[in-house]
């Protein structure tokens, strides 16, 4: 069975409701533990954290790479030391299956900078 990380998004128009509160739950425990959802269920976010500006940018053009890749797009929102990234399916407006496919991809994007960066003093 694929992880999420390795399946990839469908188009957004062959999806008929947003995942309810089970699936969302679910899907959440797949991702990293910082990943959260919005009171009403309708987006899935983290807030990435970095060293300087430098790692930040570099963290959101590999975030734009693979997002165009897989044609699901998320809001970042972008300052001097972290990445806030958001998903939802704006076209269902709710959660779909491509948001959490594409969180566990940010989440594997972010992985060998967390490891060997991150907690450095």
């Amino acid at each position: 069975m694929d992880t999420l990380e390795q399946k990839h998004c469908l188009p957004c128009e062959g999806f008929g409701a947003p995942l309810d509160q089970t699936a969302v739950q679910q899907n959440l425990k797949n991702l990293a533990a910082e990943w959260q959802v919005s009171v009403d269920n309708k987006i899935v976010f983290r807030d990435f954290n970095f060293k300087n500006y430098y790692q930040t940018m570099a963290f959101v053009n590999a975030i734009a790479w693979m997002t165009h890749y897989e044609n699901h797009h998320p809001d970042l929102e972008i300052g001097y030391n972290h990445c806030l990234v958001r998903y939802s399916t704006h076209a269902i407006k709710g959660l779909s299956i491509n948001d959490f496919i594409c969180a566990a991809k940010v989440d594997a994007l972010f992985k060998p900078y967390a490891e060997k960066f991150h907690d450095r003093k």
